[in-house]
């Protein structure tokens, strides 16, 4: 007992000092971690998204209403008119495009198995355990946000697979979220409606 408390003691000035210390400004750090938590004991989350995709050669543009529930998501796209309907389930590694029966592939968008309907998961989980790089409040329009910066401690920066995360200041709702793969953006997501659950 007395090694986990030790451990996460640890974990908690690590974090907070990854993001003091990458450029955060004061109180960003703070606010983060609270986003943090609430994010770690929320069920889950329904939200409404438009989704970017880039293959490098071809970019894929998906409009989705979400659901996040116990590590499974459920996305049923709106748009394009064309796929309108069709339902994409994602547990863990696992991502199928189903529709009437009928089971979709979209293809990984790199080495890690990561598609993009798996995608919104995949943000949630780096706003729950992604390693802070950095943290900073920014304006995106009319509103202000909390940028968070999550890439894998042992990779040197921009190398990898990196998450930039951005959050309602006042709401603590994920306003938008990038993946990011050896410094290219092969994910965006800009989300109309966030709610946890």
């Amino acid at each position: 007992m007395r090694k986990t408390c030790v451990m996460c003691v640890l974990m908690m000035t690590l974090l907070l000092s990854a993001c003091g210390g990458a450029g955060g400004e004061k109180g960003s750090e703070g606010l983060a971690l609270t986003v943090r938590g609430e994010y770690l004991s929320a069920a889950g989350c329904v939200a409404q998204v438009k989704l970017v995709a880039d293959y490098g050669q071809r970019v894929y543009t998906y409009k989705a209403d979400v659901t996040l529930t116990d590590g499974q998501s459920v996305l049923t796209l709106t748009a394009p008119e064309e796929v309108a309907g069709l339902t994409v389930r994602s547990s863990g590694a696992q991502t199928q495009l189903e529709y009437d029966g009928a089971v979709l592939e979209t293809g990984p968008l790199g080495e890690d198995g990561l598609t993009p309907l798996g995608a919104v998961f995949a943000l949630l989980e780096s706003a729950r355990s992604g390693f802070m790089d950095s943290c900073t409040r920014e304006t995106m329009g009319e509103r202000e946000v909390l940028r968070v910066l999550c890439r894998q401690p042992e990779v040197p920066a921009g190398q990898g697979r990196e998450t930039v995360l951005w959050f309602d200041v006042q709401t603590h709702a994920l306003v938008q979220g990038e993946i990011l793969q050896d410094g290219y953006r092969v994910i965006l997501c800009e989300f109309g409606k966030f709610d946890l659950t």
